[in-house]
């Protein structure tokens, strides 16, 4: 009898026991201690699970310690959900706690007997860690100031909402063939990668001024690096119906038989664009339009960074950076002493492992700003810090070859003192292995982990990526360029990068490494 592959075995485990129901299994591990039997362990993904590398952890401590992924649906989280997750980081995961490209919140070295109590913390305060990984439409991803933009065009929270209450814990789509991501947005600079998602809606409007989505899918990075294909425009109420016809055409047509050609990409390649979109009309009974795709914002510039007023009256914004997504309890612990202090009901992580501070008295921003600087998040970041993403890493990630967040956040530091009349751009990506989890492919300058030969060893380190831009029609993922340094030697390797820029002629750094790239 052959062995199975992993996509047989994966899809057994799945047939066998529906994710959602182990739950009831995690509360018995937690209660009885038992060994965790393995399959089950794939299944603790439907509930944001996952085990992590033994890296940090001390060498007799045999202890099963897990990462552990919660979802700020829109992007949000209230003064409620704060306390909760500065509970869970002092109390339970040794004061980590990382914003994640999903908008997400991430916690290490979570212990099972915990789970039972962090997810009583985190229902009290209207958090879940369902779908927040594992074969299953991930959280939908969103302009984090779309209530209170005064250029949105559309408010998409009621939409968004809708979404993913109809992804939440439902049974018929919590088996599909791989991940699968979903945005919607309506923000005049583009904040969320739509080129990258499997499905997403970007607001426009039409000639005679209504507001319409442009929609995409098939878009994806990893083993399904593509831009996501524009298919047509429908009206604002009908994204809902979209959304639960091209979940349901992946979930009977992906590719069950090899989970790298699993994602909505591959299908659409595979079965064609126009096969795709005759079986999304046949579900929804309506058809998408074909209308003039719009032009989209570079994605260096995409942000909301600095004060700015309001929607509603008397209040203000502030999008703030900090750095890889890298909080901890301390961080936390800071931003909610601000909340509480100057009346900030809420914010709202970006897919850029930032967030917007999205509600609180304008006569209180120019102190906040201030506050916030001191505790080391920053209202009006550098040309480099402002743009820089960063993985999980190898202290973690049981994928990763090279540490990542430390690393982002020295390469950050060093840059603003080696440059600090710098003025343009940067976007920046440290990814600790050759998956594509921190997006080395649509930036600027992208640190992709490997292994490296040094002195007659294989030691961490990273490639070197150039010229990534999402941008519409216009979007291009970057180039491996094969040049290749230890992880000691990546800092030095970026400074020259960007002094060989500032010596040759060309106007803009893109400009710069397209050129090198197609030398």
């Amino acid at each position: 009898m052959s062995k199975e592959t992993k996509a047989q075995r994966v899809e057994r485990i799945k047939r066998e026991k529906d994710g959602l129901d182990v739950l009831e299994d995690i509360y018995r591990y937690a209660q009885t201690g038992e060994e965790i039997d393995p399959e089950d362990i794939d299944r603790f993904k439907w509930y944001g699970l996952y085990t992590q590398n033994r890296n940090l952890q001390d060498e007799n401590d045999d202890t099963l310690y897990f990462m552990l992924r919660v979802k700020l649906e829109g992007g949000r989280l209230d003064i409620k959900g704060f306390e909760a997750a500065l509970e869970i980081s002092k109390k339970y995961a040794r004061g980590t706690a990382d914003f994640t490209t999903r908008q997400d919140l991430q916690f290490h070295f979570i212990k099972v007997k915990d789970l039972p109590a962090i997810f009583s913390l985190l229902g009290e305060a209207g958090l879940t860690t369902a779908f927040a990984a594992g074969d299953v439409a991930r959280n939908v991803v969103t302009c984090p100031i779309s209530d209170v933009d005064k250029e949105r065009l559309y408010d998409v929270e009621t939409i968004t909402k809708e979404v993913n209450n109809y992804f939440d814990a439902n049974r018929e789509i919590s088996n599909l063939p791989r991940k699968y991501k979903v945005g919607i947005s309506s923000c005049s600079k583009h904040c969320t990668p739509h080129e990258i998602q499997d499905l997403s809606f970007n607001a426009k409007k039409s000639a005679d001024g209504k507001v319409l989505f442009d929609v995409r899918v098939g878009g994806g990075l990893a083993s399904n690096k593509r831009i996501a294909s524009y298919i047509g425009t429908i009206a604002p109420q009908h994204v809902l119906a979209v959304t639960q016809a091209v979940t349901e055409i992946y979930r009977d047509y992906g590719n069950r038989e090899n989970r790298n050609k699993a994602r909505l990409g591959h299908l659409l390649d595979s079965m064609g664009i126009e096969n795709f979109v005759e079986i999304l009309h046949s579900k929804t009974g309506f058809s998408l339009q074909l209308d003039d795709v719009q032009r989209y914002t570079p994605y260096a510039k995409r942000e909301h960074f600095g004060v700015h007023k309001s929607i509603k009256s008397g209040r203000s914004y502030i999008g703030c950076a900090i750095n890889g997504g890298k909080m901890g309890a301390d961080g936390l612990d800071g931003l909610l002493k601000i909340a509480k202090k100057y009346e900030i009901t809420a914010i709202r992580a970006t897919t850029a492992q930032n967030f917007v501070i999205t509600d609180l008295p304008s006569e209180n921003a120019i102190f906040v700003v201030e506050e916030l600087k001191e505790i080391g998040i920053d209202a009006n970041p550098s040309p480099f810090r402002a743009k820089t993403i960063s993985c999980t890493g190898m202290n973690f990630c049981k994928y990763a070859v090279s540490e990542t967040k430390d690393l982002a956040t020295k390469l950050v530091e060093h840059l603003e003192l080696k440059f600090p009349h710098f003025d343009e751009r940067l976007s920046f990506s440290v990814n600790g292995c050759p998956n594509s989890c921190a997006h080395p492919h649509i930036v600027d300058i992208g640190l992709l982990g490997c292994k490296v030969k040094h002195n007659g060893e294989l030691v961490s380190g990273f490639e070197l990526i150039l010229g990534g831009n999402l941008e519409g029609e216009k979007s291009n993922f970057g180039k491996n360029t094969g040049i290749k340094f230890i992880a000691d030697d990546a800092i030095n390797a970026v400074e020259n990068l960007i002094n060989s820029y500032l010596s040759s002629h060309h106007k803009s750094f893109y400009e710069y490494v397209k050129g090198k790239i197609d030398e």
